[in-house]
């Protein structure tokens, strides 16, 4: 068992769903990130993604987009990141994900970069442009430093696929709910509801899944979970506040905050049932 394995397993017995964080490191600059971070954690998430800026995030619509970009222009690196990384899990016992893609992980070299991911208390690592089907090295890299392998599926996987990539993920499935890219949207899509039943119908109780790309509003948590989804995960929704606020540190918590408790309530199924 891993220390995300362990937050699932948890949830499952208080009857939740997992409300999975994402901030862009960096943004609006890296000496507020923490507290940025801090913010979702008082505001119940369950797991925090880190997003580690690369020039070329190709999974990612405009909104992270530009949260990259002032992350770049800060000259944000895999380092800070980490150091990042360390003072959050110094106050907050919270699972945090580096997401980022293999190009700062081949350039930091691969063995360097998950050494230094470990002893900062990194949890677990998303690589969206790494295909499964060159990732045995990376795998058994992060299975060495207990680093959970998070891979992704989309709404194009079939059963077979789906199989495979579950084969070589740890922690959860990140389960991309839409065709395109991140960004907030004001509705879910019937055909997102329908992949969520089918994701689960096809991995059963073998390992949690969660669900991401669109998802900004407590119905639409509601809905995943209802459908069957064990987590959800809220990006753009969270990089909007630090965009529009960042410039005042006060403002940006509170909002952020307040956005993950409320997003964290969707995600009790007993609540559903009332």
């Amino acid at each position: 068992m891993t220390e995300i394995s362990d937050v699932f397993t948890d949830l499952k017995k208080r009857n939740e769903g997992a409300l999975i964080g994402y901030i862009t490191v960096g943004d609006p600059n890296i000496s507020k990130t923490s507290r940025l971070i801090g913010a979702l954690a008082q505001g119940g998430a369950d797991i925090i993604e880190l997003g580690i800026p690369f020039s070329d995030p190709i999974a990612d619509g405009p909104t992270i987009q530009s949260a990259v970009l002032r992350s770049l222009t800060n000259g944000c690196r895999p380092l800070d990141a980490f150091q990042i990384a360390r003072e959050v899990r110094e106050k907050y016992p919270i699972p945090l994900v580096a997401m980022t893609y293999y190009n700062p992980v081949f350039r930091y070299g691969l063995e360097k970069f998950l050494k230094s991911a470990s002893k900062a208390g990194i949890s677990g690592l998303i690589v969206p442009d790494l295909p499964l089907e060159e990732s045995q090295t990376y795998k058994n890299e992060c299975t060495a430093k207990n680093i959970d392998t998070i891979f992704l599926a989309s709404p194009s996987t079939d059963e077979k696929r789906l199989k495979t990539i579950a084969t070589q993920t740890s922690g959860y499935l990140y389960l991309i709910s839409l065709f395109g890219v991140t960004g907030v949207r004001n509705s879910v899509a019937p055909e997102a509801i329908n992949l969520v039943r089918q994701c689960k119908a096809w991995l059963g109780n073998s390992l949690p899944f969660a669900v991401g790309f669109g998802i900004s509003k407590p119905q639409h948590v509601t809905s995943m979970i209802h459908a069957g989804a064990d987590g959800v995960i809220v990006g753009s929704a969270f990089v909007r506040i630090v965009e529009k606020d960042g410039h005042n540190l006060s403002r940006a918590t509170t909002r952020i905050r307040k956005l993950a408790h409320s997003l964290k309530q969707a995600t009790h199924k007993t609540r559903m049932r009332r």
